[in-house]
């Protein structure tokens, strides 16, 4: 099964995606699963899992509504705010869909990332991890540190770090964080998505070669059995078509991988970490 287990589809007409400006013009139109068909099925795609996109339980109500009638949505990925107290309610009238696969924590958009290591936070995601709940983790580069000691906190978790954690592309920065996402990998039950980094190169003059090590350096410490293709479409229409995301990687894998290893990338490892 060859999956995108990272894209996003939204409607203008909703009042919850406040990152979505009229600044941004690709982005500020309605994105449909019909949209994306063309392109899934020209690279040979059977389904998607959709990642919410703003940080309200009614989007992940409507993303759920969408799957409903496509079956190209293979899982839903929806909010959760584990600071509320009542987060377990919310969680369990989701996860009565069929489709609901887990949740994602938006530790980019917090002021202080420092604030998920609150005990009543921690705990919190120590019951999910104790449920086998799958769990994304969006976080930028220089948010890695306190989130190893989340991940340290809560050692059975099983989570996948989002748009392999952010580095600075542009930048040509490699440290600290290439050492961060070594201490991560160290937990078994974490995966990485190699997704979004086009938005994080210079949006107009990326070339393969910026990506090159920084693929490398998580292919080797997540190994094929714990990476994830995503193409973060269509946020990733700021720097790159559908077609150049889904190229670039496809370059930058190793030539000694096999179809065994390829086949995990692309699909077979999001297959097993979502349990679809």
């Amino acid at each position: 099964m060859r999956i995108d287990a990272h894209q996003h589809y939204w409607s203008m007409s909703r009042t919850d995606y406040g990152w979505i400006t009229p600044e941004l013009p690709v982005l500020y139109r309605d994105y449909l699963p019909e949209d994306l068909d063309m392109h899934r099925k020209r690279h040979n795609l059977d389904g998607t899992i959709v990642v919410q996109a703003a940080p309200t339980i009614e989007e992940t109500e409507y993303l759920l509504s969408l799957a409903d009638g496509a079956d190209s949505i293979l899982g839903v990925v929806g909010y959760l705010d584990l600071f509320r107290p009542d987060h377990r309610s919310h969680y369990e009238r989701c996860r009565e869909h069929p489709k609901y696969v887990g949740f994602r924590i938006m530790i980019q958009d917090m002021e202080d990332a420092g604030a998920i290591l609150q005990p009543s936070f921690v705990e919190a995601l120590r019951s999910y991890a104790a449920m086998d709940v799958p769990v994304d983790l969006l976080v930028k580069a220089d948010q890695l540190e306190p989130l190893n000691e989340l991940l340290d906190a809560v050692p059975g978790l099983r989570g996948v770090i989002d748009h392999i954690g952010k580095p600075r592309i542009a930048a040509g920065e490699f440290e600290p964080w290439a050492s961060q996402m070594e201490r991560a990998s160290r937990h078994p039950g974490l995966y990485c998505k190699l997704s979004g980094m086009v938005t994080e190169a210079d949006h107009r003059d990326w070339r393969p070669e910026h990506f090159q090590r920084y693929v490398d350096h998580v292919l080797r410490l997540f190994g094929p059995e714990r990476v994830i293709f995503g193409t973060d479409w269509p946020v990733c229409l700021l720097a790159a078509s559908y077609d150049e995301v889904v190229e670039l990687l496809e370059g930058a894998i190793p030539g000694s991988w096999g179809d065994r290893e390829r086949a995990n990338l692309f699909g077979e490892n999001a297959k097993r970490f979502y349990k679809l």
